[in-house]
């Protein structure tokens, strides 16, 4: 009798062994990164930003005539002079008006009119977003003539309002947007309870949404600050009369076709510099980030 062989059993798969990884070059962490490799170009760099402003005090301190990279014996002459024969003591005052001026003005009709844009709809809404937008390309010196002739027609020629005008306008377009994206962050729930608790809406906004536009306020307030404080146009145009002038127009004074005088000008400059300096170092934490988004639980 013949029997059928039983089929063999298929040999088991053999299990795949990982293939060892290629030899390549790790990248190394930021922790391990030497330090030179950090602090070297960080170093040049340093030093290339602080040498202008070395020279501007080297030649702001040193007497006039030296020629020591060392302002040694240091001298305060330069400084005197441009306080009081120069007139940058009177300058200093116009300016410092003119940018607290600038910055409340700015601040407040942007804070109305970046409310209006957060938290209402309207019908032209986007076209005027669009138009502040726009408005940014216009470079200021086409604003000369139109401006001038409406602060002539107004009689505000050599006044500092017609300054104080001229820089709030210039600097609302931006500002508006800045403080609308900044309320839009705040949750609108929290002036719904606001509501419920019985304030009215002027009221909420004052108590619940104003605190939490602490950032944005002071970086709209600084920028305006310092645009104003820097700008040279605006003032040299308007103001005619030598007792109404600002920093900038003084150190263009200070600049002859004929010569220079680089002590009193570089004096000139640490003046207007030392203002937006002390500015910046107390706000400049409210400058880096905003206000927390997560203001509302659940």
């Amino acid at each position: 009798m013949i029997t059928k062989e039983a089929p063999a059993a298929a040999p088991a798969p053999t299990p795949a062994v990982p293939e060892a990884p290629r030899p390549g070059r790790k990248r190394p962490a930021w922790d391990e990164v030497p330090r030179w490799q950090i602090y070297l170009p960080l170093g040049i760099y340093l030093v290339f930003t602080l040498i202008p402003f070395y020279w501007i005090l080297l030649f702001a301190l040193r007497p006039a005539g030296s020629t020591s990279l060392v302002p040694w014996p240091m001298t305060t002459e330069h400084f005197e002079k441009v306080w009081t024969d120069r007139g940058f003591g009177t300058y200093f005052e116009n300016s410092v008006y003119v940018g607290l001026a600038t910055l409340v003005m700015t601040t407040l009709v942007a804070l109305a009119g970046g409310y209006a844009l957060a938290r209402f709809d309207f019908r032209i809404k986007r076209g005027f977003m669009l138009a502040l937008l726009c408005s940014q390309f216009v470079p200021g010196a086409l604003l000369l003539v139109p401006l001038f002739e409406i602060f002539a027609e107004l009689q505000m020629i050599n006044s500092l309002g017609s300054v104080i005008i001229a820089e709030t306008v210039f600097q609302l377009p931006l500002s508006i947007i800045l403080i609308s994206n900044f309320i839009k962050n705040v949750p609108y729930s929290l002036e719904e309870a606001a509501w419920v608790d019985g304030c009215g809406r002027f009221r909420a906004f004052r108590i619940v949404v104003l605190p939490l536009l602490r950032p944005g306020l002071i970086a709209v307030g600084s920028f305006a600050f310092v645009h104003s404080w820097n700008h040279f146009l605006f003032a040299l145009m308007f103001l005619n009369n030598q007792s109404k002038q600002t920093i900038p127009v003084g150190l263009n004074s200070l600049m002859s076709a004929d010569s220079v005088d680089l002590g009193a000008l570089a004096a000139g400059g640490i003046v207007a510099a030392v203002p937006v300096v002390i500015v910046f170092a107390f706000i400049q934490k409210w400058l880096i980030t905003g206000f927390s988004a997560g203001a509302v639980k659940g």
